[in-house]
């Protein structure tokens, strides 16, 4: 039996039966780690000597009977702005170089209690902020399918982690994308959950009304089991409630969705997202191949029964401007804490408070950081409040209108996760206006707080994968999964070990 050509589901079926265990697993990983890392820097931390320990604790408690659930023994990778006790947590940034946190984030708490083994922490665009991992202080992640482009971002040390085989699964953040476009740009799957769905206590805060974990794994049913597990129910201590966000879901069998049956589903898909470059669109348009294969997709649920229609999505044109000035705004102020007093790092040679803070701030941050900050700053400003955060305020809520009447007529949306396939190393980040608008497919799920999956749908002629999005209405995690689920299983396109032998 090839360990790492399973999911994770798989992996933990193979261990409840005894044909494996939770050590031989993660000796498995930690191999590939050791042979893919220095080719595609998926880690931050790999805990390596914590990590086997904690999975011959695990394989005792599994053989007492004491953990049976679908994920016991199974090997985790955890993004790096979500808080593990006792292990560093960076957030990819000279900020918090060296920060230890005395607590763990209570997604990373829910995967433990039910058996899951951390193996240490992947790489991220420095607090989340970017759309390729390149702008991490440990240098950018490589894309496993070809390292020479990016991963996505900000999560695509998790999403690489998967697609090389480096874990089974992976907690990424989405906060305008960060879990969906990464698993769109590496072949996986990924999921951004309906706002409050997970606690986000131990994740730390980009944009916190938009901020959500979800799973990056190799299959829809990884997904629904994994969600399970993190949702709300199953995951803060009883009677103690550390995020005021966190919804009460009675209805969290996530996993009951899985049926291949889409029959009478009402699928629209947005006219504007299929603007094709080729076909006279704009720069910011849908290119050919993500096209071609976004319809192919839409043909197959159109063949198990679904209704595909075409139809406007207003004010989809005004989601990117909308959603960078609330994320930046929002990133201005929960970003002020970081200021040399309390813990990470803190400027030497300075005299007085506020010039700490200053060469603290400006040598503890990077350039993108640096740039959301002073964006954030600017339109909280006096005399700019009105002008541009309230009015980004109204928009987002408008465009919350716009989905909820979509929503009155279709069980979900269907369309691209990105308009292009992953760019090269190096593009994006001289043009930070092109990154931003590579987000213009997710960002308006974050806005208006809906649950979303990507999943592979194809390749480009440069063997570089294509990902489709499935949107659904607040708390339908279980249509899109079902829609998710038939797609995958009459498409045949799980998710396989990429394991070509790249030379640098």
């Amino acid at each position: 039996m090839e360990l790492l050509s399973l999911s994770a589901s798989e992996l933990g079926r193979a261990i409840r039966e005894g044909r494996t265990t939770a050590v031989e697993a993660m000796e498995a990983v930690l191999e590939q780690i050791e042979e893919k890392e220095k080719i595609y820097h998926c880690y931050v931390t790999v805990d390596t000597e914590g990590a086997l320990r904690r999975a011959e604790e695990v394989q005792k408690r599994i053989v007492a009977g004491e953990l049976t659930g679908p994920l016991a023994g199974v090997p985790v990778a955890v993004k790096d702005n979500l808080c593990t006790q006792g292990l560093l947590t960076t957030c990819s940034s000279r900020m918090l170089r060296n920060f230890i946190p005395p607590y763990s984030a209570e997604a990373v708490k829910s995967l433990e209690r039910a058996g899951a083994v951390l193996i240490g922490k992947t790489n991220m665009d420095e607090f989340a902020m970017g759309s390729t991992t390149e702008t991490s202080v440990c240098g950018p992640t490589c894309n496993p399918h070809n390292p020479e482009h990016v991963p996505g971002g900000s999560s695509g040390g998790s999403a690489a982690a998967v697609a090389a085989g480096e874990c089974f699964f992976a907690l990424g953040s989405d906060t305008g994308g960060s879990i969906r476009q990464p698993a769109s740009h590496c072949g996986v799957v990924g999921l951004k959950p309906t706002y409050g769905t997970v606690s986000r206590f131990g994740l730390v805060a980009y944009g916190s009304s938009l901020d959500q974990i979800g799973p990056l794994c190799r299959t829809v049913e990884d997904c629904a089991v994994i969600l399970e597990i993190l949702a709300s129910g199953k995951g803060e201590e009883k009677g103690i409630i550390r995020d005021s966000t966190l919804m009460e879901r009675e209805e969290v069998d996530f996993t009951a969705a899985l049926i291949e049956d889409v029959t009478g589903m009402r699928i629209g898909i947005p006219k504007a997202w299929l603007a094709d470059r080729a076909a006279g669109g704009t720069e910011e348009g849908l290119d050919s191949e993500v096209r071609e294969a976004v319809l192919n997709a839409a043909e197959v649920l159109r063949k198990k029964g679904a209704v595909i229609e075409e139809f406007d999505l207003d004010l989809a044109e005004y989601a990117v401007p909308t959603y960078y000035t609330i994320a930046c705004a929002e990133a201005s102020s929960n970003l002020e804490r970081f200021d040399g007093v309390k813990y990470g790092y803190r400027a030497e040679s300075v005299e007085e408070l506020h010039q700490m803070y200053k060469k603290t701030r400006s040598a503890g941050f990077g350039p993108e950081v640096k740039r959301r900050i002073m964006l954030g700053s600017f339109v909280l400003s006096s005399g700019y409040y009105d002008a541009f955060y309230l009015k980004a305020l109204r928009v987002k809520a408008m465009i919350k209108k716009a989905f909820d009447e979509a929503f009155a007529k279709y069980d979900c949306i269907l369309g691209p996760v990105a308009p292009t396939t992953a760019p090269k190393l190096g593009e994006s980040l001289s043009d930070p206006l092109k990154m931003y608008l590579g987000d213009i497919y997710t960002v308006s799920v974050n806005l208006a707080g809906l649950p979303a999956v990507s999943i592979p749908c194809g390749m480009d002629k440069r063997g570089l994968p294509i990902g489709l999005q499935l949107i659904g209405d607040c708390f339908q995690e279980k249509k899109i999964l079902r829609a998710a689920y038939t797609y995958e299983s009459c498409s045949g396109r799980t998710v396989k070990l990429y394991n070509r032998r790249h030379r640098r």
